[in-house]
């Protein structure tokens, strides 16, 4: 049997975004840092960036690599974190797209008390929990009762090399 597919267009994604900040917001949470994990929590993290006018800091942690970005391996954390605030400090916002088996955010919570002991508080916000994730985030706009693959409107760019990128714009045929 195969692995089921949750499948989101670009309005879908849009609302989903702007469900975690309203969710967010409702929760009366005032948070003094913003850091989003590309490349998953890019999207959602510069959204959130811009409503709640806080700067957005940016760490990489993947890992989907494999086959196309389908297959979990090792996970690898960034060493710098890239913001054009202040250094992460006080309330923090963690954003991912989701929690799968919540192992990266568990991760990467712990690199953050670590490295950065003027976090006082860390939660974390993404659009969709798997079944089975290790991690509760405070803020989630979809439980998802089985484990489907998410089909994000952005991953058509996945595959796709700079040559058909140019047919695509300059209207050739495929």
């Amino acid at each position: 049997m195969s692995e089921p597919v949750l499948s989101v267009d670009w309005p879908a994604y849009h609302r989903l975004v702007e469900r975690l900040a309203a969710q967010i917001h409702e929760s009366g949470y005032r948070f003094d840092s913003l850091l989003c994990l590309a490349r998953g929590g890019l999207r959602p993290g510069d959204v959130l960036s811009r409503i709640f006018d806080v700067p957005l800091a940016i760490l990489a942690a993947s890992s989907y690599r494999a086959a196309g970005g389908t297959v979990q391996g090792e996970l690898d954390i960034a060493r710098y974190i890239t913001t054009t605030g202040a250094d992460l400090h006080g309330r923090l916002l963690l954003v991912d797209d989701l929690a799968d088996t919540g192992a990266t955010i568990e991760r990467v919570r712990v690199h953050l008390r670590q490295r950065y002991p003027a976090i006082t508080e860390i939660r974390t916000a993404v659009l969709w929990v798997k079944e089975g994730a290790r991690v509760a985030p405070e803020y989630a706009v979809m439980r998802l009762p089985d484990r489907p693959w998410i089909r994000q409107p952005f991953e058509i760019y996945d595959d796709m090399q700079p040559e058909e990128v140019c047919r695509r714009v300059h209207g050739a045929a495929e």
